[in-house]
């Protein structure tokens, strides 16, 4: 006789569920990565304006491209606030003043604290004032309608 401890070639069978658990495991974990990958190669919506503006309105295109270029887009969105407001918001908040671009570009290389809220903006002063005044144009046209044939400066108004 045998002992069972001895047999190496006849392990007790397993049960059948712990194969469907992994499998269902493995086919969870390859429709995330996939759904993932799928958000990612998408265009988003907030993308579109943009492009759709920088088409209308060719001179924003420099302050686009600074914008994508800085760390801006870390923490503002489109439309979408993440740690700081979105770029909607700050064209809603201050499109009524008359020197709002020379404000919000002081803001971008100065930085600030306590305009919406305990968030902290940094300060970027590898920026120049050009560059700046560029990047805060293109901000201010970020609004809803920003889509629309009149000029940024005709929609401010």
């Amino acid at each position: 006789m045998t002992d069972p401890i001895d047999d190496e070639e006849n392990y007790p069978p397993r049960p059948r569920w712990i194969g469907w658990l992994i499998g269902l495991v493995m086919l969870a974990a390859a429709l995330g990565v996939a759904n993932i990958g799928w958000r990612i190669m998408r265009v988003s919506s907030a993308e579109q304006a943009t492009d759709v503006l920088v088409q209308k309105h060719p001179e924003l295109a420099a302050g686009k491209k600074l914008v994508e270029q800085s760390d801006c887009m870390r923490c503002h969105g489109w439309d979408r606030k993440f740690v700081g407001p979105s770029f909607v918001s700050i064209a809603q908040k201050y499109s009524a003043q008359s020197d709002a671009q020379s404000y919000i570009a002081g803001k971008i290389r100065g930085g600030s604290v306590g305009v919406w809220g305990n968030v902290i903006m940094p300060r970027h002063p590898q920026i120049n004032d050009e560059q700046s005044l560029q990047m805060a144009g293109w901000i201010l046209a970020a609004t809803p309608g920003a889509s629309s044939t009149a000029s940024p400066a005709e929609e401010a108004k």
